[in-house]
């Protein structure tokens, strides 16, 4: 399909209802050039922890405060997360990369190098090397597609204790890799 074809595709809406939409490897390309911050989200539902990246949280409603997620069905972790009622979820920064690899490589235990991670009194698991994490309580699910988005509501944080925890930079997924994104990279404030 020539470029122009495919521009005019997704310019008229009704013919690419008509054709179906665009295919899986056209909507993860227009995604792939569409930077997004790095997560990992930890929980236990009772058959033991789980781990697994994300780039899709991100905030909805300071009041209450609520963030979402999604998890593709064909995570290891899926079934776990999506009967969670609690987990955390870990805002990674580029320091951390390790993390985001571990929670995004297929058949390991996350989970086996026990020096790494704790359990919150209430009983998440966790990574106590993140600077900042989030525990909520997950309050709905949606299933779309081949996958469920997660509502949830923030109930307790690790927030940045110093200006130098602040000013981490934070981990980045662009064009199928990781990147940090430093003050070199600001262009303007709002």
């Amino acid at each position: 399909m020539a470029e122009s074809e495919r521009v005019h595709r997704l310019e008229n809406d009704e013919q690419a209802t008509a054709l179906g939409g665009l295919s899986a490897d056209e909507f993860k390309l227009a995604f792939r050039h569409h930077p997004a911050g790095t997560a990992l989200i930890t929980a236990d539902a009772g058959d033991g922890p789980v781990a697994m990246t994300v780039t899709s949280v991100f905030s909805v409603s300071a009041e209450p405060p609520l963030f979402v997620f999604s998890i593709s069905d064909q995570s290891s972790a899926s079934a776990t997360i999506t009967k969670a009622e609690t987990l955390i979820v870990h805002l990674l920064s580029a320091d951390q990369l390790d993390l985001a690899k571990l929670g995004a490589t297929s058949g390991i235990d996350r989970f086996a190098d026990t020096s790494i991670w704790d359990r919150l009194i209430t009983g998440e698991p966790y990574f106590p090397a993140v600077r900042t994490w989030i525990r909520g309580r997950v309050i709905d699910r949606m299933r779309a597609g081949s996958s469920t988005v997660v509502a949830v509501h923030a109930l307790q944080a690790r927030l940045p204790e110093s200006e130098a925890a602040e000013a981490a930079a934070p981990l980045v997924y662009y064009r199928r890799t990781w990147h940090e994104l430093t003050d070199r990279s600001e262009i303007g404030r709002q």
